[in-house]
């Protein structure tokens, strides 16, 4: 199976992209691609992901065509 993976404001560039495509295994979760893309680094504290516009937890499992995002943590007034 094949999702996209998106990346939002200083996530984008630590990762140095703002997108991709990756193939995963059947039962992958929002934290497994988390995880794989970061060398195991935790996700920052605040910070959100969603599938499919909506907003969901990181034991989300995911299926072909998802299209998965990440958003860094929103600070300000």
């Amino acid at each position: 199976m094949t999702v996209k993976v998106r990346f939002f404001a200083s996530l984008a560039e630590t990762m140095g992209r703002r997108e991709m495509e990756l193939p995963l295994e059947p039962g992958t979760t929002v934290s497994s691609i988390w995880a794989a893309l970061t060398a195991d680094k935790p996700m920052p504290q605040g910070a959100l992901c969603a599938v499919n516009h909506d907003y969901c937890t990181l034991e989300q499992p995911l299926a072909d065509g998802d299209e998965v995002a990440f958003f860094p943590p929103v600070t300000g007034g």
